[in-house]
């Protein structure tokens, strides 16, 4: 569906442009919703149930979608829907509310339902009894706030009179079988309570068009679980000589997989620890690395290199071997519960570190494994179109290298993928769909690209998928790093974007090559006229990269630009960034 918004040379002052911006997002998010009532299945003779998602990276929305054809089997009528894209008037005629979110970062709300929460948690939010609820949430207990965008949404409803029909669960990392769990025991008891079958449900709901059901979605046999053997076909080095930084393209091929995936995704590779790491820890526990391990069938060997976490220690080790240890600094940092301490204290530790703090670890073999996290794939945005590249996958990849106490550490996958696979030797990989990250469906659109470093990854890929479908959109892209001389990767495909009329134009910001220094933030201010003329033009804004630090300073650069060429007060500002992310114009790829 193309964007609403209001053209640039619309005859509106700033107060009436803001206005009208806010009308048209509730007019799109109202439409999104039919649309997906429509897309969903949803008829005028079954109750209507609505599954709203909060997904960073596509691992909720794929549970609601699950959820969805659960509900579909029981005779409900599921809406689909990010959580952002349900206003509060509407909630207020919900009936049947699921709820499907992750957490991002430490404790955040994933960007598609950040304004959702906004509105739900602040003062004077309408009551909520007509409504009964169950709330997911996907999380990862390696950080704090665990689950925690799935915790407030889940006490919040109930403080809103909302009935929850069963109780929130919450998953780690190793989610699939507690959310199937969970849909298989929560579909059945809202379809029992909504009396499945015997009509539609009172207000708004019932007032939804008949339509033919929807198909099922396909599956990729491919998944985290039962990865792709792929072959490496290609491993360079993008970064040259003098670089603080090792940067690698990498290709995987496809063959005949039938592995498929779009412009926006994200590639999980399944990563082997470094056997130099595996060998450390044995040592170390002094156990025989062939003695067999309880639930697992292998040898501890096999168990330390292919399923476990021994790069970065878990919060159940760090408990037990400041008990055993009696490290003064480490016991500090502990029992003061100070997070940032303890950061600080862990940065660039590994499970070995942790063991070398005990004189004689003693262990037995199914004690240690149980205080280590399952080893996880690593998720890396995608820097290929397949309309550009049939039957290859493409990853930009920093590779993480530094010394510590006079021994080498290196990123789990990341010198997996550099220094142990050879040519032509293969690596477990499936996709991670984003189907909140993509190209503009509408080819006229402009789209600005914010992806300094390996961030301008997605955004090789959304040229190439431009070029590929003959967009008429403009492209901007902004792109930096330290120096140019060494930093400055696919310099020559950007240069051959823009002779090809595909990039019209390219801002570069090398923060290291002047006295002064200039990042991609610096570079929009500069040209914020253009930039918000854009934006009023219909574009699309994009960000791709560091999360901790480089998003939230495009993102104050990105209000100050809107307060500054519109003239509009901070207010206005953030209620103008707040329509482009209802309308999707306003979409990040951060980690």
């Amino acid at each position: 569906m193309t964007a609403l918004y209001i053209p640039q040379d619309a005859p509106f002052s700033t107060d009436q442009r803001v206005w009208l911006s806010g009308f048209l997002a509730g007019v799109q998010s109202r439409l999104l919703v039919a649309a997906d009532a429509a897309g969903s299945g949803a008829t005028s003779s079954a109750p209507v149930v609505h599954v709203l998602y909060g997904s960073q990276t596509g691992n909720a929305e794929s549970v609601a979608e699950d959820a969805a054809e659960a509900a579909r089997a029981q005779g409900l009528s599921p809406v689909v829907s990010a959580l952002d894209d349900m206003d509060l008037d509407r909630l207020t005629t919900v009936e049947r509310l699921l709820v499907v979110t992750s957490t991002y970062g430490e404790g955040e709300m994933p960007d598609n339902a950040e304004l959702f929460w906004e509105a739900l948690s602040a003062e004077g939010t309408p009551r909520l009894e007509q409504c009964e609820f169950a709330v997911l949430a996907l999380g990862d207990t390696g950080y704090d706030g665990f689950c925690q965008a799935g915790k407030v949404i889940d006490t919040r409803l109930e403080q809103l009179g909302a009935r929850r029909l069963t109780a929130r669960v919450d998953c780690d990392v190793d989610y699939e079988d507690a959310a199937a769990a969970w849909v298989a025991e929560t579909v059945p008891l809202l379809a029992a309570e909504a009396g499945a079958g015997a009509g539609a449900g009172a207000g708004a709901d019932a007032t939804l068009p008949e339509v033919a059901a929807k198909p099922k979605r396909k599956r990729s046999q491919w998944t985290r679980k039962n990865p792709y053997a792929s072959t490496v076909a290609v491993n360079r080095c993008l970064s040259k000589p003098g670089s603080a930084k090792e940067i690698r393209h990498y290709e995987f091929a496809l063959a005949e997989s039938g592995l498929e995936y779009e412009a926006g995704d994200a590639l999980g590779v399944m990563p082997i620890n470094d056997p130099v790491l595996v060998q450390a820890v044995i040592d170390r526990l002094g156990i025989d690395g062939d003695t067999s391990v309880a639930g697992h069938d292998r040898p501890l060997r096999d168990v330390l290199a292919y399923s476990l976490e021994i790069r970065t220690p878990s919060h159940e080790l760090i408990t037990e071997i400041e008990q055993r240890a009696g490290d003064d600094e480490l016991s500090h940092v502990v029992r003061h519960g100070d997070k940032e301490a303890l950061d600080a204290w862990l940065w660039g530790k590994d499970v070995l570190d942790l063991l070398l703090l005990d004189p004689s670890p003693a262990f037995e073999v199914d004690e240690f494994t149980g205080l280590l996290r399952p080893l996880q794939h690593r998720a890396y945005s995608i820097s290929s179109s397949p309309k550009a590249v049939p039957g290859s996958v493409h990853l930009t990849v920093a590779s993480v290298r530094h010394c510590t106490d006079g021994r080498d550490r290196g990123g789990v996958c990341s010198t997996f993928l550099a220094d142990r696979i050879g040519d032509g030797e293969c690596a477990g990989i499936f996709v991670s769909p984003n189907k909140s990250f993509r190209v503009p469906t509408d080819d006229g659109a402009p789209m600005i690209m914010v992806g300094p470093g390996t961030g301008v990854a997605p955004f090789r890929a959304f040229l190439q998928e431009r070029r590929a479908r003959g967009a008429s959109g403009k492209n901007w892209l902004f792109f930096g790093d330290q120096h140019r001389a060494s930093d400055y990767i696919y310099e020559d495909e950007l240069t051959q974007f823009a002779d090809e009329g595909v990039l019209h134009r390219l801002d570069l910001a090398f923060s290291r090559d002047q006295a002064d220094k200039v990042y991609v933030q610096t570079r929009m201010a500069e040209h914020g006229k253009e930039l918000f003329g854009w934006l009023e033009e219909g574009g699309h804004f994009y960000v791709c990269g560091d999360a901790s630090r480089m998003a939230k300073d495009v993102d104050r650069a990105l209000h100050a630009v809107i307060e500054t060429h519109g003239g509009m007060s901070a207010d206005a500002a953030s209620e103008y960034v707040n329509t482009l992310k209802r309308e999707k114009r306003y979409l990040r790829d951060v980690y």
